[in-house]
């Protein structure tokens, strides 16, 4: 992990410079859609994926959406749900044609070859899963806060986040993946991972529209 210091602010590409596998990612936007979730989980923010970034390949980020507007270089298709994205393009996309406001926020620990195999592990098993459809999410939460777990056939963004970290031992199973939402990844909330810690939130400007991006 590269520390990023007391920034405040940092431009897309040396955010994406920066990010290790597990740091997380998070986005805010004001449509409809995005306030209805925030509603629905009781959540400052509406989304969020883990970078993963893998020797001298271009950072990655793992999230989950309803649209199909990038090819996950997973499945080398373009799906909804669970969803591999290259970093840049997705947080570009996010910021401009969905309207988003980004921060990432870095994992204080080196990640190791056995936590990094089990987020790819992670990843191959998960990311031909569907999204939840909209009217669901406040149930999943509901259930979720009682310690009551809902099938993971289909998966929610946070679910997936919280999942994968548990597949890397950052997280314990006393929780149910839908336990989380977004918000459990922001500072102002208590995230208690095993051996680690998340930093502040860095806010991701200069972002250039996709088809300017650094990467192409």
């Amino acid at each position: 992990m590269v520390d990023a210091l007391m920034a405040h602010t940092l431009s897309l590409a040396d955010a994406a410079s920066m990010t290790d596998t597990g740091d997380v990612w998070l986005f805010r936007g004001k449509s409809p859609a995005d306030r209805l979730i925030r509603v629905a989980t009781n959540s400052p923010v509406n989304h969020v994926g883990m970078a993963v970034a893998i020797d001298d390949l271009p950072p990655l980020l793992w999230h989950g959406e309803l649209g199909r507007s990038l090819p996950d270089v997973w499945t080398g298709t373009r799906k909804r749900g669970p969803q591999l994205h290259r970093l840049e393009h997705a947080v570009s996309n996010w910021v401009h044609r969905y309207g988003q406001r980004a921060w990432f926020r870095q994992l204080d620990i080196e990640v190791t070859a056995p936590m990094e195999d089990a987020a790819l592990s992670a990843i191959n098993e998960l990311v031909e899963r569907p999204f939840p459809r909209a009217w669901s999410l406040g149930v999943r939460w509901v259930k979720g806060r009682f310690g009551r777990s809902v099938s993971l056939e289909d998966l929610y963004c946070a679910e997936q986040v919280a999942l994968t970290y548990q597949r890397m031992g950052l997280l314990d199973a006393d929780r149910p993946p839908n336990w989380y939402d977004p918000g459990r990844f922001w500072s102002g909330d208590r995230l208690e991972l095993i051996g680690a810690a998340l930093g502040p939130e860095i806010e991701i400007v200069d972002v250039p529209p996709l088809g300017r991006s650094r990467s192409g």
